[in-house]
C-alpha cells in the first residue's frame, strides 16, 4: 500500500481506535487493530500485520479471532478492508471469522486485492 512495514505499523497505531500486539513466547509476532473511518456511519478499517510465525498458530487464531473481531466492533459497526487476492490463508481465516470476501479484484500498485467486510446481522 506504498509504505514500508515499520511506517505502516506506526501509521496504523497512530490512527487506530484500538490496537493490540500478539506475543508468542514473549516475542511480538503480530499487531492488529481498527481505524474508525467514520463515527457517523460506524465504518471501521481493520488491519493485521503478522510474521510468518503466525501461520504456526492457526488453532489459536481460530480460537481467539472471533472475540477480537467482536472487540473491534465495539468501536465500529461495519468493518471493511482489502486482502491480497493471493493470500489464500488470510482469506480462509477472514471467512472463518465471519467476513464476506468480495469477488471484484482491485489493483493497487500492481498488486491484486479483494475487498472484505463484516456488517451487522
Amino acid at each position: 500500500m506504498g509504505r514500508e512495514p515499520k511506517q505502516a505499523l506506526r501509521h496504523a497505531l497512530a490512527s487506530s481506535a484500538k490496537a493490540w500486539t500478539a506475543l508468542v513466547d514473549g516475542e511480538p509476532e503480530a499487531m492488529f487493530g481498527v481505524v474508525v473511518q467514520s463515527v457517523l456511519t460506524g465504518d471501521g478499517v481493520p488491519w493485521f500485520l503478522g510474521t510468518d510465525e503466525v501461520y504456526l498458530h492457526g488453532r489459536e487464531l481460530l480460537m481467539w479471532g472471533p472475540g477480537m473481531v467482536a472487540r473491534l466492533c465495539d468501536s465500529t459497526v461495519t468493518l471493511r478492508n482489502l486482502v491480497s487476492s493471493h493470500n489464500t490463508r488470510a482469506i480462509r481465516l477472514l471467512q472463518r471469522w465471519g467476513f464476506n470476501i468480495g469477488k471484484e479484484v482491485i489493483k493497487i500498485a500492481g498488486v491484486e486485492f479483494l475487498p472484505f467486510e463484516k456488517v451487522p446481522s
